[in-house]
């Protein structure tokens, strides 16, 4: 353990020094020098602004540029956050087209004047990946009717960018990041015809992102919902460029964006409905879905299982269960410990749900959101399956898990989802093994929690949770054997014989970076065997 906490401590301080040594180097002349070299091209294809709309949130009102004070907007101290969406230019897609060209390209030049050397802040890799990106498709308001002067100046800006993300492209901890560089830079080499150097780079990196981080099946290795969808958009963006630009479009781009939609196809299109596992909240998907068929992207996918995610369904329910095993260290970072955790819906309404994700790492809701007792899952002793620590300002998985003995069977009068994993093996000896059956005709669910121990010495505590959506109405039978789930008239109870149930409060954080409460039902129990099997009934009234 000591070793383990020295070798991180060490850790830390090597990449500490590699940043600092880095920020040294590119603040000398020999870095200015190294990305200052450009080729005098002309900005020759403008992209569609509209292409981006899978991943810009257009406003209804338009502003003009006028609005904005042009002279001091560079001037005004701003908190990190806001400082980099000015950065960014992102906002320049809310802006009228009748607005000022003169103005809007003052603003550009005025922030040349002011960032034309390296700047840490100004600089970093997304900000300036998305402010190429900006840029270039704003052309009307950045480039248009503008003097050789600005242009020159324009083009080389650029390029210069576009040189200081070919350095910096392997050292972003994100893939996110590194996925807007690689589109920035691609699309400097379709604007820039005769750049070619930036397109076949561009695309040896997209080649290798591709590779590290998409699965056989076309799901990202982090198994994180919003990433897979993130991947999807910006390779769709990626191949309309090359479409639209008249330049043939890389096979290795259309093969991952089958194989990124059928994975969409499989945990989206086919149900509508967002699965709240690993990372993932409501979603904005409808959108986007217009988006594709705007753009004539069709995908499908029959199977049941894929990306660790098991899905039945039929026109009524919805089964899913996260049945994989967690993901490497490296892509954990929006990982929840909600191993063999499920969700159920019926008639297109969430009956059981995870709590959801708190994305905003700066928070400790977001640590709190990944615990295994916000997940419909078994907990040990109040620990979580998984052990997090903290890396990067990010919580990353340090003691993970495997998924053993996974089974699914789909037939139309029964459904089954089995599996094991070992999170708990290693601290309380012990496997937890779920299986979940359904009857349709009985509109009957029927779940088994087993405990495998090898060694019993001691007793532990265990809970199972089963967390409602926000608008169900719960209530226990004087009986005390029934707990009956009332949702949106939709009627429910949940059975439990050998062990008490009960009814708790907790937190939904369905929606992103905010919470409300919700309820729970729990079972709560001792063990002290090697072999202990939990039944429990949720049935349609």
């Amino acid at each position: 353990m000591i070793n383990k906490i020295s070798l991180s401590i060490l850790n830390e301080a090597f990449l500490k020094l590699k940043y600092n040594f880095n920020q040294i180097y590119q603040n000398s002349n020999f870095y200015e020098k190294k990305i200052s070299k450009t080729s005098d091209t002309n900005f020759e294809y403008k992209p569609s602004p509209h292409l981006l709309s899978s991943i810009i949130k257009y406003q209804k009102k338009k502003y003009r540029i006028e609005d904005f004070e042009i002279d001091s907007i560079w001037q005004n101290k701003i908190n990190s956050k806001d400082y980099k969406k000015l950065n960014n230019f992102f906002w320049f897609f809310s802006l009228d087209l009748k607005s000022s060209k003169k103005s809007a390209q003052s603003v550009i030049l005025n922030w040349i004047n002011n960032n034309n050397k390296y700047n840490k802040n100004s600089w970093e890799f997304d900000t300036t990946a998305k402010r190429i990106i900006a840029w270039l498709s704003n052309h009307q308001l950045s480039y248009e009717d503008s003097d050789q002067e600005y242009k020159t100046k324009f083009d080389h800006i650029i390029q210069k960018q576009a040189n200081h993300l070919l350095n910096e492209i392997n050292n972003p901890n994100q893939i996110e990041n590194k996925l807007i560089g690689c589109a920035a830079i691609i699309l400097v080499g379709l604007a820039y015809k005769n750049e070619k150097n930036y397109i076949e780079a561009g695309l040896n990196y997209l080649k290798n992102i591709a590779k590290s981080s998409i699965d056989g099946q076309g799901f990202t290795r982090s198994r994180n919902i919003q990433e897979l969808i993130f991947y999807l958009k910006y390779f769709i963006i990626i191949r309309e460029w090359f479409k639209e630009s008249h330049n043939i479009i890389p096979d290795h781009i259309d093969e991952t964006i089958f194989y990124l939609g059928s994975s969409y196809a499989f945990i989206w299109q086919n149900i509508k409905q967002d699965l709240f596992f690993n990372g993932n909240f409501s979603s904005e998907n409808h959108e986007f879905d217009q988006y594709l068929k705007r753009f004539g992207y069709t995908f499908k996918n029959q199977i049941n299982e894929t990306g660790g995610y098991a899905i039945l369904k039929n026109k009524k329910i919805i089964l899913a269960m996260d049945v994989g095993s967690n993901p490497n260290k490296n892509l954990s970072q929006n990982y929840q410990a909600g191993a063999l955790s499920f969700e159920i819906f019926s008639n297109e309404k969430k009956l059981l749900s995870n709590s959801g994700y708190f994305p905003d790492n700066r928070n400790k809701l977001n640590k709190l959101s990944k615990s295994s007792a916000l997940q419909n899952t078994l907990i040990i002793e109040d620990y979580s399956s998984c052990n997090f620590i903290k890396k990067n300002s990010h919580f990353v998985v340090d003691n993970g898990l495997k998924v053993l003995k996974k089974n699914i069977v789909f037939e139309t009068n029964y459904w089954k989802i089995s599996a094991a994993h070992d999170g708990y093996l290693k601290k309380f000896g012990l496997n937890h093994e779920r299986e979940i059956e359904f009857y349709p005709e009985q509109a009957k669910f029927i779940g088994y929690d087993k405990i495998l121990r090898k060694n019993p010495n001691k007793e532990i505590k265990f809970d199972i949770r089963f967390h409602l959506n926000p608008n169900s109405k719960v209530m226990k039978t004087q009986n005390k054997k029934y707990i009956l789930i009332d949702l949106e008239e939709d009627g429910w109870k949940f059975s439990c014989d050998n062990f008490d149930i009960n009814i708790d409060n907790g937190l939904y954080f369905g929606d992103k970076n905010s919470y409300k409460e919700n309820q729970n039902i729990y079972i709560s129990g001792m063990n002290n065997e090697n072999k202990q099997i939990i039944k429990w009934e949720i049935s349609k009234i």
